[in-house]
């Protein structure tokens, strides 16, 4: 599905606009970030549907797309309710308003908005009175809710129940970054229209915010959201500010390097064993295949030396060939196919996570809960809630987190955490019962296939805390003896052609003998006797 089409460039509106600039001198707004981005286009291309909206444009980015134009009518049916909640002023004058405020508008933006001043306030007064509207229903104060009457032709849309699968697809289409309106001017349309008598605007605002948080917030438990509106530029903002504080991110990358002496001193002593353990099991198992090899030889040499079996000269002599040839190390190819981003994301799956006696907790709050005890293997994982609008939510996330490049990509580590230990829908189902996952879904199955389906971010870098508990997992299932053992007999006994090939004529050798000693005692069988009779009759 293409974005919005880019309208034909006007040179005399653009001349007319630059040199009001010059002669007014207007403020450009050159302080203000910009804070409304195109999804790039990695995201973008894996799964369409969950970027571009589908129901409803809200901004200058999707507003001429034909598709959502039937949402047009429902959007100035709102504008004209805004309108009788204005007490001394008309619509046209909340118009003006966002018309003077043009310039700092645009400067939330990243795309260049070929729109008239003009153009531009009047679809943001309408486009912020239909969000108004929707936010309404979130209100945790139940007399705002009541506060404008929607019409029964509208219910299936903004829906104060929430049960409707349209108001599902427009609350999905007001998280889309694309589809974001910078948050002061939700708070300038409420400053018009409260009077003395009624609540101030940032604290209408402020109970529309916490509803709509503890609504579309995926993590449970979090606590009541910051909803300070001079530290958020729009909805999605807001929501990563309160999924993912900064604050948790500095905390635990001091953690991470510092971190106690004695965890340390302990964790040093555990990597020196396991290092010399990993060098005796290299340095044996090199023995072990020059032994099994040797034996080989001399086995295949032995057989071939027989007159009976000269016959087999030529494919033995082959077979000690291809034995002998060098194979190289294979985890040396894999380094060299593998990158080492890859590599870093590495991590085993739930069920073997389980397989090696990891206990999976849930932990209220954000992500900063997220670690791994040693002592007791135990993952501790913030408790998450999954439904139809979850994947949504977290792609919108990770894709703005990805644009605005405030820090690490905490999020998008997350989600990589995540997709690592989630595979099957066997995996899904340990966490649901460990009540890591609040699954709303049909069946675990689609919560795996959630999983997977998310993609990696379009750049990746390092967030201590999350790779300290990926490269301690990674650890603790690699010193697991059972694996160990498993991948020994894997790589040594099955893996090992030497070996099979030794087998294999130990097996042989075996057979003859058996059979020369049945030919001598006389147990062979009648029919072969009669065969061999009549050939030496003959």
């Amino acid at each position: 599905m293409a974005t919005c089409p880019v309208p034909p460039f006007d040179e005399t509106r653009w001349i007319i606009r630059v040199r009001r600039i010059f002669d007014e001198e207007i403020e450009l707004s050159e302080d203000q970030p910009i804070c409304v981005f195109d999804v790039p286009k990695p995201l973008l291309g894996t799964k369409p549907e969950a970027y571009i909206p589908q129901l409803v444009a809200l901004g200058p980015y999707h507003h001429s797309r034909e598709e959502l134009c039937d949402m047009e009518r429902y959007k100035l049916s709102a504008a004209k309710r805004a309108q009788t909640h204005l007490p001394d002023t008309d619509f046209q004058q909340l118009v003006e308003i966002f018309t003077r405020l043009e310039h700092l508008i645009r400067a939330h933006y990243h795309r260049h908005l070929n729109l008239s001043c003009e153009t531009l306030g009047w679809m943001m007064a309408i486009d912020v009175s239909f969000l108004l509207e929707f936010l309404q229903t979130f209100s945790t104060n139940i007399n705002q809710r009541a506060l404008q009457r929607i019409p029964s032709r509208m219910s299936h849309l903004v829906d104060p129940s929430r049960r409707t699968s349209s108001h599902s697809m427009l609350l999905r289409d007001v998280v889309m970054l694309e589809n974001q309106i910078p948050l002061f001017l939700l708070q300038k349309a409420l400053e018009t229209r409260c009077s003395s008598s009624q609540p101030a605007a940032q604290t209408v605002l402020s109970s529309m915010l916490i509803g709509f948080f503890q609504e579309v917030s995926t993590f449970r438990g979090i606590g009541r959201p910051c909803t300070e509106m001079n530290r958020h530029a729009h909805l999605l903002d807001f929501l990563y500010a309160n999924m993912v504080p900064k604050c948790a991110e500095e905390s635990h990358g001091a953690t991470g390097e510092s971190g106690d002496d004695a965890c340390r001193k302990h964790d040093h002593i555990k990597r020196t064993l396991n290092s010399a353990t990993e060098l005796l099991v290299k340095r044996g198992s090199k023995i072990v295949s020059v032994i099994i090899d040797f034996m080989l030889r001399f086995l295949l040499k032995f057989i071939a030396s027989l007159p009976c079996l000269s016959i087999l000269e030529e494919p033995i002599e082959q077979l000690t060939q291809q034995a002998s040839e060098p194979r190289g190390d294979t985890s040396d190819v894999q380094s060299k196919n593998t990158s080492p981003l890859l590599e870093e994301i590495a991590v085993p799956s739930v069920t073997e996570l389980a397989y090696t006696g990891v206990k999976f907790c849930p932990t209220v709050g954000d992500l900063s809960m997220i670690a791994f005890c040693p002592a007791t293997s135990t993952l501790h994982l913030p408790v998450i809630g999954v439904d139809i609008n979850s994947e949504v939510v977290l792609r919108n996330l990770v894709a703005y987190e990805a644009s605005a490049g405030s820090g690490p990509l905490v999020l998008a580590r997350y989600v990589e955490l995540m997709n690592g230990i989630i595979d099957t829908e066997e995996d899904a189902r340990v966490l649901r019962e460990c009540g890591v996952i609040l699954n709303h879904l049909k069946s675990d199955q689609e919560v795996a296939e959630l999983w997977n389906g998310m993609t990696r971010s379009v750049r990746l870098t390092r967030v201590p805390a999350l790779d300290k508990v990926i490269d301690e997992l990674n650890r603790h299932h690699g010193s697991c003896w059972k694996v160990k053992a498993r991948a020994f007999v894997r790589a040594h006994v099955l893996g090992s052609r030497e070996l099979l090939a030794c087998v294999a004529v130990v097996l042989l050798v075996l057979f003859i003998g058996l059979q020369a000693f049945c030919v001598v005692r006389g147990c062979v069988p009648v029919s072969y006797g009669m065969v061999a009779s009549r050939k030496i009759g003959a």
